[in-house]
């Protein structure tokens, strides 16, 4: 079992609400101490992203819930945490700059500590520079952004790659979640994976 039990959120401003707090609540059910991280340490406007039934054809924004961030990027001594997440909605495109955030990226991906990303989180590892030759989910409309790093990109629920787990969008959350939380348990990849396999046998027989 790993020793720390604190585990990092990764926010800004238009961060998409259920991205963020789906993982936020899931970590406390399985005795984890989620430490939301964001530029400054301050209070953060959410979005919420769907794309409507009729009259759409983009995603439209909704104003979601606020979170108070703990910590700011610079502060965080990643040694200190078990594992991460990337949230999704607007925040990364703007905050994957931060050269703190890439220096707590590059550690997680370097020490094989759990990762997840899901959506437009993959932003981030993308501009840290270590998706390269990685499998992982994505949106859509993020693919490009995989690819042209490196990476190899999955139309998947959930793509487990050694300690990176992902996810398309938030209707994945029920999907790729159970793999992360397993690794942070201290799981095996085979071990994280198992669940989702086994789901989706179940889903094929029905």
């Amino acid at each position: 079992m790993r020793t720390s039990r604190r585990v990092l959120i990764v926010v800004g401003d238009a961060a998409e609400t259920v991205d963020t707090l789906y993982p936020y609540l899931r970590l406390q059910e399985d005795g984890f101490e989620p430490i939301v991280a964001a530029p400054d340490k301050r209070r953060y406007q959410m979005v919420l992203h769907e794309i409507p039934a009729t009259g759409w054809n983009i995603t439209r924004e909704f104003e979601g819930y606020t979170i108070q961030a703990d910590v700011a990027f610079r502060d965080v001594d990643p040694d200190d945490y078990a594992g991460i997440f990337y949230s999704g909605g607007r925040a990364p495109e703007y905050i994957r700059y931060d050269p703190a955030l890439q220096r707590i990226t590059r550690h997680f991906f370097e020490a094989n500590k759990p990762v997840a990303s899901v959506c437009h989180g993959v932003e981030i590892p993308c501009a840290a520079g270590v998706v390269k030759g990685r499998r992982m989910a994505t949106v859509a409309k993020c693919r490009f952004d995989l690819e042209v790093c490196g990476g190899i990109y999955v139309d998947s629920p959930c793509v487990v790659d050694g300690n990176l787990v992902s996810g398309r969008t938030w209707h994945d959350h029920g999907r790729y979640m159970g793999a992360w939380i397993r690794l942070l348990q201290g799981g095996s990849r085979a071990h994280a994976e198992a669940a989702p396999a086994a789901d989706m046998q179940s889903r094929k027989a029905r």
